[in-house]
């Protein structure tokens, strides 16, 4: 299967179109539901093809522009999955624990970091050998606990410019800090969550794993398409500056030679 030429029945077979119980619902999502069958809702998956693609689209220009995405998925089922798609393309994630204040206060975050970054260094060069063995033991054990919470988002220098969620409700504090600094946000939307709460919502079940997957696919071959169109306009882009600067030497050089010319008739004369 290609993952960017999905079928209503690729979305179909991973059990994309399971919603909650019909007594769980948001109202708000009766424009994705398509039926209504033994107290479970069913969501429409033409809707769902259809979010898919203006999210793809979106996501797209966002990484061809040379901006990030941060992908978070912190529930049991999606923290492999997203983990995985976003080092696929290196792009930041969170698939452990969204701390509160990892956007609103990120500067407070990258002193953790680089704590955490002070802790591998030590713990690799030797700096610690005069230090006893249950020291390193309690700083291994520190470093670990913030690489397991921070890992993802160590490279991570500046405010993302998007972010892409699985779960809008389960992950609503990282929503509402992206929301609050006016990020693009995207998300995966089950029938009990707000559709309205994201620029992007893609209707789909948020709780199996299948689901989840052939979802965060699809966008991570948007992101590659994204990364590799920009790669291919910054060669361009470099081809015609060394273009222009040959053209240049060369102007400069008739110039010269013109000069010359000149010179040596002046002295003819």
């Amino acid at each position: 299967m290609d993952n960017r030429n999905i079928t209503t029945k690729d979305l179909m077979d991973a059990g994309v179109h399971f919603g909650h119980l019909k007594k769980k619902w948001n109202p708000k999502m009766l424009p994705y539901i398509f039926t209504e069958r033994k107290g479970i809702h069913l969501i429409d998956l033409n809707k769902t093809m259809e979010c898919m693609e203006r999210t793809a689209n979106a996501m797209k220009n966002i990484v061809r522009s040379g901006r990030q995405v941060l992908f978070v998925g912190t529930k049991k089922q999606a923290k492999e999955i997203v983990a995985s798609a976003a080092k696929e393309v290196n792009m930041p994630y969170v698939a452990e624990r969204w701390l509160g204040g990892m956007l609103t206060n990120f500067v407070t975050i990258r002193k953790s970091i680089k704590k955490m970054e002070s802790y591998e260094k030590m713990l690799s060069d030797g700096t610690l050998s005069n230090i006893t063995k249950k020291e390193k033991l309690v700083m291994e054990r520190e470093r670990q606990k913030l690489e397991r919470v921070l890992g993802g988002i160590s490279g991570l220098n500046r405010i993302p410019s998007a972010i892409f969620i699985v779960d809008i409700t389960h992950e609503h504090i990282a929503l509402a800090e992206s929301r609050k600094l006016n990020l693009t946000t995207f998300g995966m939307v089950d029938t009990n969550s707000d559709p309205n709460l994201v620029d992007f919502a893609i209707p789909a079940n948020d709780d199996a794993s299948k689901s989840i997957a052939i979802i965060t696919r699809y966008v991570v071959e948007a992101i590659k398409e994204g990364l590799s169109e920009r790669k291919a306009e910054r060669a361009m882009n470099k081809d015609r500056e060394a273009a222009a600067a040959t053209a240049d030497a060369g102007k400069g050089a008739e110039g010269e030679g013109g000069e010359e010319r000149t010179m040596r008739r002046r002295k003819r004369k």
